[in-house]
């Protein structure tokens, strides 16, 4: 890096505890060198720097009673990183993880992913180390609602609208909703993800996962010519991306045989018996390894790395950032895959993504690759703008159109600065120029 150095050591300077953050911001300036070359002025006008530094960091504590009366407290974040071509828009992220390096590299990566839908949204995220696990339905609601009692005066349907993340399902946004509407006595399109008798989109469920795989199917088409069909699938997680990511991957004629939570993965050289993982996940909310209860044929081994092991065409990783190393990444090259699509936020660390792209796999990252969460997000908000409602198939089809669209942006992207295939600067590249056009449209001051 030559032109951009300056400013990943300044980074560095400014966020010596923060290696999320950093990982994400030395992926996307490396990227960057030849429109920095390209473009000197974006230069000149500090584009580099303020796109790497949040507009508002707000963090804040969220105190809660707990069904024995305990008084709990948590700490709460939302991290509004760049408003250049819409409103902060992204996730909000309930785990025992949660800190404001976590939140700083995902609103980082939205900024990005956003742009590439093609829809006015900038960039943002947000949640708490608060862990929904364990917890009852009333702690759970207690929780959102204080949670939402101080981030609500810094949101809004035109200013920042979050989602869900990682512990943010249906449930918890409809508290955060019940407790917005309740304070602020309107009745906007303040979040998405929302149940469908009060706003809420048809796919939204669906978006992310299924959305991983259109990316993906075109993206194999147009480089190597193969598909899903007849292919052989490993998907890492088993909550909602997973679960749709293998599910569209079905439909498209894939066998999908290993999926994974926390604790460790199954494996069903079968093929995975969707039904059966939704009643464990989605209704009884249980842990993975009680699917081979139910089908002998599949195995459950503890811990998730070793899922990587199993020989697949194509692998998802749909769990969590950082979930696939380098050795996983061999292993799947070693065994034939010929594809890895990111349902996750940067799931792979950055020795496996080099060996994706120095054995010319079909790698789509993860910004451009899970961008059709968000991108539903966005049809969201545009229903609740006009007070209508989209079918299903009308969703599904402007997802599908949005995917491929982002697809060929960051192909063409990568062929126009000699990169061809390498969707990861491709990505950047799209997503950033965006952006950056909007920022220097708008002035430094901005």
């Amino acid at each position: 890096m030559k032109n951009l150095q300056y400013i990943m050591d300044e980074a560095k300077k400014r966020n010596p505890n923060e290696p999320e953050f950093l990982q994400a911001v030395q992926e996307v300036l490396e990227s960057l060198e030849p429109v920095a070359e390209k473009y000197p002025e974006y230069v000149e006008a500090g584009i580099f720097e303020r796109m790497i530094e949040p507009e508002r960091q707000i963090m804040f504590r969220v105190p809660w009673v707990d069904d024995q009366g305990k008084v709990n407290v948590n700490r709460g974040f939302r991290v509004q990183f760049n408003s250049a071509i819409g409103p902060y828009k992204g996730g909000l992220r309930f785990h025992p993880s949660v800190n404001l390096g976590i939140i700083k590299f995902l609103g980082f990566e939205q900024i990005f992913k956003n742009s590439l839908t093609s829809l006015p949204m900038g960039g943002g995220k947000g949640g708490s180390d608060f862990d929904p696990k364990g917890k009852s339905d009333g702690e759970i609601m207690r929780f959102c609602q204080s949670f939402m009692f101080e981030l609500s005066r810094y949101i809004g349907e035109n200013t920042d609208i979050p989602a869900g993340d990682i512990g943010v399902g249906a449930r918890e946004i409809g508290y955060m909703y019940g407790m917005y509407k309740k304070m602020r006595n309107e009745f906007t399109g303040v979040l998405t993800g929302k149940g469908l008798t009060y706003g809420g989109s048809l796919a939204r469920t669906q978006a992310t996962g299924y959305g991983v795989c259109y990316f993906m199917d075109e993206a194999m088409k147009d480089i190597k010519g193969k598909s899903f069909e007849g292919s052989t699938v490993v998907i890492s997680g088993s909550g909602n991306v997973a679960i749709y990511a293998t599910e569209k991957a079905q439909e498209l004629g894939a066998k999908v045989v290993a999926l994974s939570d926390s604790s460790g993965y199954i494996h069903d050289p079968e093929g995975i018996k969707l039904d059966t993982v939704k009643r464990i996940k989605e209704i009884e909310r249980k842990r993975i390894k009680e699917y081979v209860k139910d089908h002998p044929s599949a195995t459950y081994t503890e811990g998730c790395l070793g899922i990587w092991s199993i020989p697949c065409d194509i692998a998802l990783p749909c769990a969590t950032q950082n979930e696939l190393d380098g050795a996983s990444a061999q292993m799947l090259v070693d065994n034939g895959c010929f594809a890895v699509g990111e349902g996750a936020n940067m799931p792979s660390t950055p020795d496996a993504v080099e060996i994706f792209i120095n054995n010319k796999l079909v790698y789509g990252p993860g910004k451009a690759a899970n961008a059709g969460g968000v991108a539903t997000s966005g049809l969201e908000m545009s229903q609740n703008s006009m007070r209508y409602s989209w079918s299903f198939e009308e969703v599904d089809a402007k997802l599908q159109d949005i995917m491929v669209n982002i697809y060929k942006s960051a192909s063409e992207a990568a062929k126009e600065f000699g990169e061809d295939n390498n969707l990861v600067i491709g990505s950047n590249i799209a997503g950033f120029m965006k952006v950056a056009e909007a920022m220097y449209a708008q002035g430094v001051a901005y």
